[in-house]
């Protein structure tokens, strides 16, 4: 009997987690795989004279529409709810005030530093995310690497502690083995007509460092049990972790997939000093656009355009404008009075967006300073689910280490369930965690502070999670215009929870709104 492309999915989503189903839709085509970037939008000079714009919402993608619109001569009014520009781009630095619905206020007091920040939204940019880099770039923004992924960071799953080395190589050198042997016996023939069957076999040797007869037996690319030093100190390999041990600990799920997928390629990158430093650029590009701390109350159609009422420390105001922008979050959007259609409420209403969780301690960088390990990601079945070690800062005696990062890699239970833990919860199980990857370490550990993004104002969710076949309902319907108005965010994207599919979908309406002026 056939299996359902849904059950499918579901089946590889439940076995192997987030990682596992991401690179899984990719491979099936449901996921939309990188294309060529044709740059910004072009638009002429001057083309925008005389027209105006609102753009609602100071993160990545209302700035970038901003950047663009006031180079073509549009007049442009940015309305961002918070105090600083960025949105979801927040670097949390000492001072930083920590708002979360329901809970208590929380103030940064960190040591300042120039690698004293965490960051609470997005903290890597892919290569291929050009559009970004391409703004970092022309703006003068400072990058570095990324170490997204490092052997000697921890696994943690089913209660077995091993590193990612030793889960990597032993996984690929099972694998191997079972490949080597079928093919050893002939059970490929079919499938293997015309191929050198001996060349193959002494491929896959050594590509998973098989012993005599096809053997997988362990591997000094796992780590070492002894390291290779000075006169009689060769080197020693540990015995290789049992096959039905990794796939109960699910160990191939959530770290030898991750990698492998386009998002989380090397090589990754940052900004130098904290991702906000891409949005603080083209902030000041615009400045004289933006007005913080204004909260929109109504979205209104009018004659010329659009009425935008918000709300500022004065009072209420009307701004009137020929287009407007939104980039406001679906799940906030969806509780603004307006005059979208019918329809269009319907699908700003049908959106449901994830769960991100994150925890930050100041500790000092014992993770290097002991244990010699740089940067990466160590990943445990706890509902804390990673911890993060920062790229930036190395060889300096203290450092801002990420405990927690929630979001679904180990699967859908996770993220919901951190959220709600107590402050003082999350903090527990993120020490707990830390401290079975370095023991003794934990109590180390110091100044902790959280975000949740559904728990906090003008976001309510880390990211949109359209399902399939919203991609040609709901969410096609917003990325037509509601007469005046225009959609963007990660949400207007295949790129979702990226900053990429801001910028990209901001492109997309700024197209839309030229070929409006150009056709008058």
């Amino acid at each position: 009997m056939g299996i359902s492309r849904r059950n499918f999915l579901t089946a590889v989503g439940s076995a192997g987690g987030y990682s596992a189903l991401y690179a899984t839709m990719m491979g099936l085509g449901l996921l939309a795989a990188p294309r060529a970037y044709a740059g910004a939008p072009k638009l002429p000079a001057g083309s925008g004279a005389g027209k105006s714009v609102a753009v609602l919402g100071g993160g990545i993608a209302g700035l970038v529409a901003a950047y663009e619109l006031r180079k073509a001569g549009y007049a442009v009014t940015v309305l961002e709810a918070r105090d600083r520009p960025g949105g979801r781009a927040w670097s949390v630095r000492s001072g930083s005030k920590i708002i979360q619905t329901g809970r208590p206020d929380q103030v940064v007091d960190w040591a300042e530093g120039k690698h004293a920040y965490f960051n609470a939204g997005p903290a890597r940019i892919p290569q291929w995310h050009h559009a970004i880099l391409g703004y970092c770039q022309e703006l003068g923004v400072p990058l570095e690497v990324m170490v997204n992924a490092n052997r000697s960071a921890k696994l943690d799953f089913a209660g077995q502690v091993v590193t990612e080395g030793r889960a990597v190589n032993d996984t690929r050198g099972a694998f191997t083995e079972l490949l080597a042997k079928a093919v050893d016996k002939g059970a490929l023939d079919q499938e293997l007509t015309g191929v050198d069957k001996q060349k193959l076999l002494g491929y896959l040797s050594a590509y998973g460092d098989l012993g005599k007869g096809n053997v997988y037996a362990g591997s000094t690319r796992a780590g070492f049990t002894a390291s290779p030093g000075g006169y009689d100190h060769p080197p020693k390999g540990g015995p290789p972790l049992h096959m039905a041990d990794m796939m109960t600990s699910r160990f191939w799920g959530a770290s030898l997939i991750f990698e492998e997928i386009i998002d989380m390629q090397a090589t990754m990158l940052q900004p130098v000093g904290g991702m906000d430093r891409i949005s603080y650029a083209l902030y000041e590009q615009v400045k004289p656009a933006v007005k913080f701390e204004t909260v929109v109350k109504q979205l209104r159609k009018t004659r010329k355009g659009v009425r935008i009422v918000y709300a500022d420390a004065a009072g209420e105001h009307a701004l009137d404008a020929d287009f407007c922008i939104c980039t406001i979050p679906l799940p906030v959007l969806s509780k603004i009075p307006s005059d979208f259609s019918p329809r269009v409420k319907q699908a700003i209403a049908a959106a449901e967006y994830h769960h991100g969780t994150k925890v930050a301690w100041e500790t000092r960088r014992f993770w290097e300073q002991d244990d010699f390990q740089y940067g990466g990601l160590g990943w445990t079945d706890q509902a804390n689910e990673l911890v993060w070690y920062p790229s930036g800062g190395i060889g300096e005696k203290t450092g801002i280490l990420v405990g927690a990062y929630s979001i679904g890699f180990s699967g859908p239970d996770s993220p919901p369930k951190y959220a709600g833990m107590s402050f003082e919860d999350r903090f527990a199980l993120s020490r707990q965690v830390i401290e079975k990857f370095h023991p003794g370490k934990g109590q180390e550990l110091a100044k902790p502070f959280t975000v949740s993004w559904m728990q906090t104002p003008y976001n309510e969710g880390v990211a949109v999670g359209w399902k399939e076949e919203q991609r040609a309902t709901d969410y096609a319907e917003l990325c037509k215009p509601d007469g005046p108005f225009y959609f963007a965010g990660e949400h207007m994207s295949y790129i979702n929870a990226w900053q990429e599919g801001a910028a990209l979908s901001s492109h997309e309406a700024i197209k839309l709104i030229q070929a409006r002026v150009s056709a008058a």
